[in-house]
């Protein structure tokens, strides 16, 4: 039907009028309903194709309309591409301004220590807080040198308490072994293995105290110390850009000085902040610290204490009694877990 509508359209003559009005066709009304009902029921644009050899003409010669890109694809692609490229473009732009920044602050840090080295530069002093600093990590060196020797206690108290079972567990064979001595075989073999029992309560408390002095001195305290290397870094900065102000405020005034001396100090405000905060840290750390270390230690001394007076007096039942007191759980024989040395 489309055939006969087209011929029927190649060959009619549509007058116009003067006014521009098409005229009335002189073919029946079965044509406007036919051409009707092709733009109803006619093939979807995204499936059109276009003919190259006119009506009529072969297949071969039929192109897919989805197969041509038109200006508009071009142009989103390049958009995208566009919008890529200025993405990395920021990126790259960012990453150049925050090693810029590192890099200038590196320079005037390092120019303001060696200044402070050679005694050209000022420094900012506080007296107060700086010596409770060389307090500390006096104190952390001497608590180093407290918790390797208790550590080097415990290692050989615990080959001792090794050596007490076997030699309990040899006295306890050569008497089931020598009947001329059994009792006198029998009575070491005793005491061995009480000394043995006693001795690995006294490596759970000593074991206690190793662990507490360990998490007082290599967490609490770094915590502290690690703390106290920010508020150093941040008087270092201040002190820099300091003494960077200072020289611009005695140089001319004229407006590129203006401008560079308002920078200068702005930066010195953002450094004296953070400078000041660190430095209120530090302080409320040190109390703390100082606070918690007293109650640590007065806890574990007098574990200590306790454990080891009860022990060498051959008094089991107070060696017990201190365990309970401080909480100390020791691991049942057989257990399959790692001993307290395998821990260290």
């Amino acid at each position: 039907m489309t055939e006969s509508i087209m011929s029927k359209a190649a060959t009619m003559e549509i007058p116009i009028n003067s006014n521009g009005d098409t005229g009335t066709l002189t073919e029946d009304d079965s044509l406007e309903q036919d051409l009707q009902q092709v733009m109803v029921s006619g093939p979807n644009l995204n499936e059109t194709s276009i003919v190259s050899g006119g009506y009529g003409g072969t297949a071969e010669g039929i192109i897919p309309t989805s197969s041509i890109k038109g200006p508009n694809m071009h142009h989103s692609s390049s958009s995208s591409s566009m919008a890529a490229d200025e993405a990395t473009r920021g990126v790259a732009v960012e990453k150049l301004e925050t090693v810029k920044k590192w890099g200038y602050n590196t320079y005037k840090c390092t120019k303001q220590m060696i200044s402070e080295r050679f005694g050209r530069g000022s420094r900012t002093v506080d007296l107060e807080l700086e010596a409770q600093i060389e307090v500390l990590r006096d104190t952390k060196k001497k608590y180093e040198n407290m918790l390797r020797l208790a550590r080097a206690l415990t290692n050989h108290f615990y080959n001792m308490v090794q050596t007490q079972h076997a030699l309990g567990d040899t006295f306890a064979d050569l008497s089931q072994k020598s009947p001329e001595l059994r009792d006198e075989f029998g009575y070491n073999a005793e005491t061995q293995k009480l000394l043995c029992k006693n001795g690995e309560t006294l490596l759970g408390a000593v074991n206690f105290f190793v662990s507490s002095i360990n998490t007082l001195v290599n967490k609490t305290m770094d915590d502290t110390l690690m703390t106290i290397k920010m508020y150093e870094n941040a008087r270092l900065e201040f002190d820099a850009y300091r003494s960077d102000l200072e020289e611009l405020s005695l140089g001319p005034r004229d407006a590129a000085a203006m401008v560079r001396i308002d920078a200068a100090q702005q930066q010195y405000h953002v450094h004296k902040e953070k400078y000041e905060r660190l430095r209120s840290d530090v302080i409320i750390k040190l109390k703390f610290l100082e606070e918690n270390k007293v109650k640590v230690m007065h806890k574990q001394l007098l574990l200590f204490h306790n454990a080891i007076s009860a022990y060498f007096a051959g008094n089991q039942q107070q060696l017990e009694q201190t365990l309970k007191q401080f909480n100390i759980k020791l691991r049942p024989p057989g257990a399959d877990q790692p001993s307290w040395l395998e821990e260290q």
